[in-house]
């Protein structure tokens, strides 16, 4: 696929277009709008206790874990001693506004990560974060990201994804946690020697669970934490898991624009679609 910001000679052109477009097909074809919650905790304070161990629990003893075990087993020693390690901090993360920094302790040093040359980039989208007449489903690792389409021209997610530079970068889109874990073992096992960080949306329980096991597979980056009508008990959580997600979730519009200027820091660093100011 050509994408969109290719058929322009700046970043600036490119998103000034795309936002034209996206403002031309919200009056021919107006997404449904999302419900916002006023003042909904990210995790209900009960889930909150004992939450490492429950992480632990879903992901590795749950029947779903048997892949990312099977990962595991592979370089045990390894793995056990990051995980281990991870255990006996506080928390996994540095915590930026929406942004949870896995690995790294600045946006900073993040930033320069993307910088460098041979960087490979794993970007994650939530299905929840999908709108509800997504045309690839809302439950499924697929998008369209078609530039023509109505809701493709209105999502955050095709968006993103058509700002990305052609090489370096493997997008997701994530329906379970269990998928994006697996994702990222295969990704460490397959690219031993290559630098890789992650930049992945997800809500903040999701965040939350994923942190020890992150930095297990010793990956640097960043968890964007999801706002609407995120899943923010156990219960909400395993039932999103299996695909029912009556709620929409979102990247609010500040946090968007501190995503987007990532990718762009990405895309300018790029060596085949690098964009001059």
């Amino acid at each position: 696929m050509n994408k969109f910001w290719n058929k322009h000679k700046t970043w600036q052109e490119a998103e000034a277009k795309w936002d034209q477009k996206a403002s031309i097909a919200q009056e021919k074809n107006p997404l449904k709008k999302l419900r916002i919650l006023p003042d909904m905790p990210g995790i209900a304070p009960s889930d909150k206790k004992h939450l490492k161990w429950k992480s632990f629990k879903y992901l590795v003893l749950n029947k779903d874990g048997q892949t990312i075990v099977s990962h595991i087993l592979k370089r045990p020693f390894r793995y056990g001693f990051f995980y281990l390690r991870s255990l006996f901090i506080k928390q996994a993360y540095v915590r930026d506004g929406d942004f949870f920094l896995y690995g790294v302790k600045t946006l900073s040093e993040f930033e320069a990560l993307l910088k460098k040359r041979q960087m490979l980039l794993v970007i994650g989208f939530s299905y929840c974060q999908k709108p509800f007449e997504c045309p690839s489903g809302r439950f499924t690792d697929q998008c369209l990201h078609d530039v023509e389409n109505l809701v493709c021209q209105q999502c955050d997610i095709g968006k993103a994804l058509h700002a990305l530079p052609e090489d370096r970068v493997i997008p997701l889109i994530i329906p379970t946690v269990h998928y994006i874990g697996e994702k990222l073992f295969e990704i460490r096992e397959k690219h031993r020697n290559k630098n890789i960080c992650f930049l992945i949306t997800a809500c903040e329980m999701t965040l939350e669970m994923f942190g020890d096991f992150g930095n297990m597979i010793n990956m640097q980056g960043i968890g964007v934490r999801l706002d609407g009508r995120i899943c923010n008990t156990m219960k909400a959580f395993i039932l999103s898991e299996k695909g029912i997600k009556p709620g929409l979730t979102l990247v609010t519009s500040d946090t968007q624009k501190r995503l987007l200027s990532l990718i762009r820091t990405f895309r300018e660093a790029s060596r085949d679609t690098s964009i001059s100011n």
